[in-house]
């Protein structure tokens, strides 16, 4: 949730983490993709065979594409089949069910299609039960017809009779996903491209990008739903100081508590609060603020910081709503603090972003601007927000006017660091890389106790392949804050990236976990290399994991892509009594298992 770049929420791109794995990651399905396999003998023509059926065709003829749905070649079946009866054969009930199918087929070929389903209609009737590939095809085949015609129930009926005559026919799988695709079942078509993939072994692109479409669909609709019934969870000790300090000068951070010596009443509304929080006890922090905000106005001097210490911690603990109405409430109170509400409309510009109301955040920040245009916070917390929006350049330029007016913040001058890395790799300038590398060291001599420095340090190192240095890097900061989860969830990473030492990985994930059981990312990460792992089970346990701790929208679908991929993984490896770790090792080894 926190709109930082530090080490807490720079997160590798949601997409490389199974790369780093060894397969490429189905972009979201959480499968296995692998590059497309060399055709088998036979399964290309040779030059000279090309140039001996060219001549065959004629110059400047061009070949007639053989019919897609079933990969037939009808006009040479029909001629067979007509000579047949011509030398008085006696056409056996396949044949003449085949030769019907040739006709649809050839109607098929010359758009009309409802002829084209009443030869269909007649090979189906025509055909021997007992032989399934082609009670299969026939139906199949009339279900294309139909999905031209986009008739989708029948499509659906035809796919599925396709596949009672065989459960393996990949073809019909595909076709009954566009058909639910069209009539917006995403779940079932989740389940049929899935099974698609699977039996294609993943060598099929168009398929594994249909695939990657239905997930975020299926992801959007579960997150927004999620969002509406989620229970709110107050984040760990790290992920609320890591979104603290990436603050320059908050003004809840600065207020002194009153010395002991001049009352010994305990501590009331928002001072207990502003105690509970130094002394970590976050839990606390919301019912001491609302004690404040609901005081009579002759008790509460502290209303306004109150409404903006609650507004933050429902932010952090993903509760949008009451978040948005703490911070209206300061907005619209002209009499408040200007440096209170200058900070009021920089949170609530993240509150927004996290909504994907990019406009209004933006909005929102050109208000504090115009508040306090000499605050460092303005410029900091906007560049970090156009970062993660990739405007990579007007970031950079945000982070430079922070510098200038905090220069003795360290981590606002790492990020603008890691903000010139990524510029001068976008514009592939070798010299500026290497000033920017230059820069990153002379950040680490001036702040050599700041774990942000060497944190970004290490993932930039470890982005540029130099893995032994990274680790050295990371290994600082850890002994600056051992109990950091998301510098342990990197390291994991890295090691995946180094040496493809998936244990290793896992370990050190498991061990994140054990740090802060409400790490998200180290939920997520887990779950991703489990599902590499053929462990759909435990990935499918691991994301939902995860869910109880997203905060974002983005981060809601983007988990509930992963989960909802390892559960239709399941529900078809189920269906088809595939052994997932066995597709695994044949997909490495490259052999195709028998009838698929």
């Amino acid at each position: 949730m926190a709109m930082t770049l530090n080490i807490g929420s720079l997160k590798l791109n949601k997409w490389q983490l199974a790369l780093i794995v060894g397969t490429p990651l189905a972009i979201g399905l959480g499968t296995y993709a692998i590059k497309r396999w060399t055709s088998a003998p036979g399964g290309k023509e040779t030059d000279g065979a090309k140039k001996q059926n060219d001549q065959k065709r004629g110059k400047g003829k061009i070949e007639k594409q053989a019919l897609s749905i079933d990969g037939t070649a009808p006009d040479s079946e029909l001629e067979k089949n007509k000579k047949s009866a011509e030398l008085g054969e006696e056409l056996t009930p396949l044949k003449e069910a085949n030769n019907y199918k040739t006709e649809g087929n050839n109607c098929y070929r010359n758009g009309k299609y409802d002829e084209a389903i009443k030869f269909y209609d007649k090979a189906i009737e025509k055909c021997p039960k007992e032989h399934r590939t082609d009670m299969a095809i026939f139906y199949q085949n009339r279900a294309a017809a139909y999905e031209v015609l986009k008739k989708w129930s029948n499509v659906k009926e035809d796919c599925t009779a396709a596949l009672e005559y065989n459960p393996r026919y990949a073809k019909a799988y595909y076709r009954r996903a566009r058909a639910h695709d069209a009539t917006k079942n995403m779940l079932e078509c989740l389940d049929d491209v899935t099974a698609t993939c699977i039996l294609e072994m993943f060598q099929n692109n168009n398929t594994i990008m249909f695939a990657d479409r239905v997930l975020k669909e299926t992801g959007r609709v579960a997150a927004e739903k999620g969002m509406r019934t989620r229970v709110p969870v107050v984040p760990s000790a790290c992920f609320v100081n890591t979104y603290m300090r990436s603050f320059i000068a908050d003004p809840l951070q600065s207020i002194q508590l009153p010395s002991k010596s001049e009352s010994d009443a305990p501590l009331k509304g928002f001072l207990r609060a502003r105690q509970c929080f130094i002394n970590e006890q976050f839990d606390d922090i919301i019912p001491a603020c609302t004690e404040e905000i609901e005081s009579s106005e002759a008790e509460a001097q502290y209303k306004v910081e109150a409404l903006l210490m609650r507004g933050t911690f429902h932010l952090l603990c993903g509760s949008y709503t009451e978040s948005k109405q703490d911070f209206d409430a300061i907005l619209s109170n002209a009499d408040a603090d200007p440096t209170l509400r200058a900070y009021a409309y920089m949170k609530r510009a993240a509150l927004f972003i996290q909504l994907d109301e990019r406009e209004k955040g933006l909005a929102d920040f050109e208000e504090a601007e115009r508040l306090k245009p000499d605050n460092a916070d303005v410029y900091h917390q906007r560049a970090q927000i156009l970062l993660l929006l990739e405007q990579i350049e007007p970031a950079l330029v945000e982070f430079s006017k922070a510098v200038r007016l905090a220069p003795n913040h360290a981590i606002a001058l790492v990020q603008q660091c890691y903000a010139e890395y990524r510029l001068s790799l976008l514009v592939g300038d070798q010299r500026r890389l290497e000033a920017v590398m230059h820069a990153f060291e002379q950040a680490i001599e001036r702040f050599p106790d700041c774990v942000e420095c060497y944190s970004l340090m290490a993932q930039v190192l470890a982005d540029q392949q130099q893995f032994p240095q990274a680790q050295q890097y990371y290994q600082k900061a850890m002994k600056l804050a051992p109990n950091n989860p998301a510098l342990i969830v990197h390291q994991a990473i890295m090691m995946l990236q180094w040496r493809g030492d998936i244990e290793v990985a896992v370990k050190l994930l498991n061990q994140a976990i054990e740090v802060d059981p409400k790490c998200e990312l180290a939920y997520e990460t887990l779950g991703t290399v489990e599902v590499q792992r053929a462990n759909l089970k435990k990935a499918v346990e691991l994301f939902e994991k995860a869910l109880l701790y997203a905060k974002s929208q983005a981060e809601l679908v983007h988990v509930y892509s992963l989960h909802n991929a390892a559960v239709a993984q399941i529900n078809v490896t189920k269906k088809l009594g595939i052994d997932m770790s066995s597709v695994s090792a044949m997909v490495h080894s490259g052999a195709m298992p028998q009838g698929m």
